[in-house]
């Protein structure tokens, strides 16, 4: 199983918010559509053993899950609307109990902390200045749940959140990528077996 944590500093927990302007009204919820596409979508297929965790406002989590997952087409768009779909659905969510809008989605009233004592796995910090992760080979990652930021650096609250239970802190090469990239990219290192099978 692999997972993704993604944080959205600034992206709507209402669903009052225009599908026409997800960069802009929606506080950038384009790239974390398009990030949630990448741990997903495959040519023709999609990954079943994937759980994405789209944090929001370090409010609400909005959980993914490939195995269940129905309708998440290959465009920002109609991801959008799952998430709009899961907030319309907020009130459902009480205590620990979520919300269960559609299959294989489930919204949270929880935050970063409490999302990250849920996952049971390596936890892995995804940041420039990591460690390489060629260093530290698939091995080294066993059912990983990659940790990452929207367009905004992680805040001095989550990077202290992520120093108590991150197991690794890794870079994925010189070059800082997108979020949906940096997922793409360590989907094919895995895939791969750290770039040892082709």
């Amino acid at each position: 199983m692999r997972q993704f944590v993604l944080i959205g500093h600034d992206a709507p927990t209402e669903p009052d918010f225009s599908l026409d302007d997800l960069a802009g009204g929606a506080g950038r919820l384009d790239a974390l559509c398009r990030s949630i596409t990448a741990a997903f979508v495959t040519s023709h297929g999609i990954r079943e053993a994937v759980r994405v965790h789209l944090v929001l406002q370090d409010e609400l989590t909005i959980s993914f899950d490939g195995a269940e997952l129905r309708r998440l087409n290959p465009d920002e768009r109609s991801t959008a609307a799952l998430v709009r779909k899961a907030l319309e659905h907020r009130e459902e969510a009480i205590g620990a109990l979520p919300a269960e809008p559609s299959p294989g989605i489930e919204l949270y009233r929880r935050g970063l902390e409490p999302t990250l004592e849920t996952v049971d796995s390596t936890v892995v910090q995804l940041h420039e200045d990591g460690a390489a992760i060629t260093d530290v080979g698939v091995d080294g990652l066993a059912d990983p749940v990659f940790v990452l930021s929207d367009h905004h650096d992680f805040t001095a609250r989550e990077a202290e959140a992520l120093e108590s239970v991150a197991d690794r802190r890794l870079s994925l090469g010189p070059t800082r990528l997108h979020a949906d990239q940096a997922i793409t990219v360590a989907h094919h290192f895995l895939d791969t077996d750290g770039y040892e099978r082709f």
